[in-house]
């Protein structure tokens, strides 16, 4: 179970990491489209976009359907809800460290200005 949960995330953002590959999911929550016409849409060729959806499908984000010599494509069936668990658990991790810097770094400024007023030093202006 983790090793597939690994191999998902990894297929995942891999899969979001490509600028291209982002845009076409944008348009693609917007509506189906052909590679052709997504294919121009980027200013591609339909090789190149062949490839992106492919990346695309392996991930379980858009889903292809050939209709004719047609092939159409829609947003896939995964909803992403691991990858923003991941995303979570990450985000409350480094609040909590940085929660924790924070009170280190006001403890340390506490310091200085003590030393100061002990010190009869006047704040610099």
């Amino acid at each position: 179970m983790v090793q597939y949960q690994a191999a998902q995330l990894d297929a995942s953002f891999a899969a979001l990491a490509d600028a291209t590959r982002r845009g076409v999911l944008e348009q693609l929550g917007r509506a189906d489209a052909s590679i052709s016409a997504l294919a121009e849409r980027f200013r591609m060729t339909l090789t190149g976009m062949k490839k992106h959806i492919g990346v695309l499908e392996k991930a379980g984000l858009v889903a292809t359907q050939k209709v004719g010599r047609v092939r159409t494509c829609t947003l896939g069936p995964r909803r992403l809800e691991a990858e923003t668990a991941w995303l979570e658990a990450h985000r409350r991790l480094w609040d909590e460290r940085f929660d924790e810097l924070d009170v280190v770094v006001a403890a340390l400024v506490r310091d200085e200005k003590d030393k100061e007023k002990s010190h009869g030093r006047r704040k610099r202006q």
